[in-house]
């Protein structure tokens, strides 16, 4: 068995840090159109609206699950890397691998947030496309 050294867990900090910022991102995004979407339904209540906000609602779930989840995967690399510190190699190998998990985890539900957001998308189209 390969040694796990500190650059290891180190190397997805980048990779972490770039996704946490695309799901913050996402996460802004659609709040700015739920509250854009939620003044229009008070002005005007039209069910289609009310789809919309629903649909939103669940990918903002979905972008908070990826968001916690790749927090978590951040925090165990970091633990990782004070348990190699600390001389506790076993230990370190098993919680980073927990760490990657919880990254695929992450990047899972972004799959699934996207095959929503496409959904969303084609059906919000498909008015064009039949005219």
């Amino acid at each position: 068995m390969e040694e796990l050294t500190l650059t290891t867990p180190a190397l997805l900090f980048s990779a972490i840090s770039l996704i946490m910022l695309a799901y913050t991102n996402r996460f802004i995004a659609y709040a700015a159109i739920i509250r854009n979407l939620h003044d229009k339904y008070l002005q005007q209540k039209d069910e289609r609206l009310i789809k919309q906000i629903k649909n939103l609602k669940q990918r903002l779930y979905l972008t908070q699950a990826m968001q916690i989840t790749g927090i978590s995967s951040l925090l165990l690399c970091v633990l990782t890397m004070f348990l190699i510190y600390v001389k506790q190699p076993i230990v370190a190998i098993w919680v980073f691998g927990a760490a990657l998990i919880l990254l695929i985890i992450s990047l899972a539900l972004l799959i699934k947030e996207i095959k929503i957001s496409v959904k969303a998308l084609e059906h919000h189209i498909s008015d064009i496309e039949n005219s």
